[in-house]
């Protein structure tokens, strides 16, 4: 098996894991510790305190060379964590496991990525980042469905074990991969080329070739992986070291965008459960979320390269944003699934398109860092949706949490338009 597909694998396994932990979290803390919603959005978003702040060392690792290293410690991490929720006596105790698996997580995928963009075409990395994108999100949107799924023919105990087992299948697959590549700037690199379709030009050379991922069409989960293409030639460079900088030039505006989107998302993982009490809908309405965000996701990433990041992300905020309007104004279960229906078409793209927009403003020799650093934003943004949005729903009603992600989520929209109306030569040159 190639090394970008067992990656692929590896940080599916690991944030399924993580997205288990979304449906199954809220109830049992009602359950086993009595909280209510706003200690209930604390718990959740606190993984993703851990992982926002080791997203940028994850990928300034993974930069250097040491991808195998970091992402097998992060499997390791997550898996202690939820093996450590079934025994945590308290609130404090849960919320340590919480931070372990975030960091461990931030690993998983951050340490993953520049091992995959090392050799991509600078005119695929949109497309590439977003469907290797696909085994993080896919994780999180599909692990909830296998909670739900374990929790119906077995017990809460079964799916707290599936969360730490499956963070060591990820072990074992990056334990057994073909040698990391030490992702480098080559002697020479292309000229920059900013275009709709196009961020900066990275060329690279590596210790150890690998194949270059191709983008094909995608039938299935497991097959969005990027597959052989020709390598093109690159010059022999010095030993790697790692950027200067812990967190690049060109994040703020594509991660601002991330973080006020994923405000909506961290909301809608905190209080959707709780919101629809013990209805039908409950255990179908995270699956129907993730059902739409993986078919657009999976069949719409081909646009950020045609389009442009910026176009892309002001289509997609605009769907997001009507999706929680409809959450707002829910009057009945159907409303409510149909709300998370446009809300998960709606968050399908905004990765790929803020990676694309981060990748055109990005050093060269700083890609995994960059993209890991944008990518802290989303997980910034899920931390301040979780106790936020738990304290507004437990003040004013779950309508009322809904509603002010609609506004965070506008906010992301105006950005996105005013990033869409800059010029596009946004190019940084060393």
């Amino acid at each position: 098996m190639a090394p970008t597909r067992r990656l692929w694998l590896a940080v599916l396994c690991g944030y399924l894991a993580l997205g288990a932990t979304l449906q199954e979290l809220p109830p049992f803390l009602a359950s086993k510790f009595h909280v209510g919603p706003a200690a209930t959005g604390l718990v959740v978003g606190a993984a993703f305190a851990a992982t926002a702040a080791g997203r940028p060392f994850a990928g300034r690792w993974g930069d250097a060379g040491h991808s195998r290293a970091v992402v097998v410690a992060g499997g390791l991490l997550a898996a202690s964590a939820g093996a450590g929720t079934v025994f945590a006596p308290n609130i404090a105790a849960l919320l340590l496991c919480r931070l372990v698996m975030g960091a461990g997580e931030a690993a998983l995928f951050s340490g993953a990525l520049p091992w995959v963009l090392a050799d991509a075409p600078p005119d695929q990395r949109g497309r590439v980042a977003g469907w290797f994108g696909l085994s993080m999100w896919g994780g999180l949107t599909l692990g909830p469905v296998l909670a739900a799924g374990i929790g119906e023919v077995a017990d809460a105990d079964a799916v707290w074990w599936t969360v730490a087992v499956l963070p060591l299948v990820s072990v074992a697959l990056a334990a057994t991969a073909r040698a990391t590549p030490a992702a480098v700037p080559a002697a020479v690199t292309e000229p920059a080329k900013a275009t709709a379709s196009t961020g900066l030009a990275i060329a690279s050379a590596t210790a150890v070739p690998v194949p270059a991922p191709a983008i094909a069409p995608v039938t299935a989960i497991v097959s969005i992986v990027p597959t052989q293409a020709t390598r093109r030639p690159t010059a022999p460079a010095a030993a790697p070291k790692p950027p200067s900088r812990l967190i690049p030039s060109g994040v703020a505006l594509p991660g601002a965008i991330i973080g006020l989107a994923a405000y909506g998302y961290g909301t809608l993982a905190a209080l959707l459960v709780l919101s629809l009490g013990h209805s039908a809908g409950r255990v179908v309405a995270l699956p129907v979320f993730a059902c739409a965000f993986l078919v657009v996701r999976g069949f719409g990433s081909p646009l950020v390269d045609r389009h442009g990041g910026a176009v892309v992300a002001r289509v997609t905020l605009g769907v997001q944003a009507g999706g929680l309007m409809l959450l707002a104004a829910a009057p009945g279960l159907g409303v409510t699934l149909a709300g998370a229906a446009v809300t998960g078409a709606g968050l399908g793209l905004i990765y790929p398109a803020t990676a694309a927009m981060t990748l055109q403003r990005a050093r060269s020799g700083s890609a995994g860092a960059a993209v890991g650093a944008m990518t802290s934003f989303w997980d910034l943004g899920i931390l301040v949706a979780g106790p936020l949005g738990g304290s507004v729903a437990a003040a004013a009603g779950y309508h009322a949490a809904f509603g002010a992600a609609v506004v965070a989520t506008v906010i992301a929209l105006v950005l996105a338009v005013r990033a869409s109306l800059q010029p596009r030569m946004l190019t940084v040159r060393e």
